[in-house]
């Protein structure tokens, strides 16, 4: 009986909606789509040749974050990790 009214009073989320995810992913595709469109129009002040083309910093972004991904994974990762018995 108590486990039938907790669950009637759990409070709904934004994202607990299949909809609502759909619809912030759909608001931040059509925002990375306008913003890669921008960037033609945009001009530019770059310091070396490569900032100077077009999508650099899109591009940039994306190969950092990756190699950031797999440098938490495979190099720091190990270092911090602790057996499973560690605190016993």
């Amino acid at each position: 009986m108590n486990r039938e009214i907790e669950t009637k009073e759990e409070k709904e989320h934004l994202f607990d909606k299949p909809r609502n995810v759909k619809r912030l992913l759909g608001f931040f595709y059509t925002l990375l789509l306008l913003l890669l469109i921008i960037d033609f129009f945009i001009h530019k002040h770059p310091y070396s040749p490569w900032e100077g083309s077009p999508q650099f910093y899109a591009v940039f972004g994306f190969v950092v974050c990756v190699a950031l991904i797999f440098v938490a994974k495979y190099i720091l990762r190990p270092i911090v990790k602790r057996k499973e018995d560690y605190y016993d």
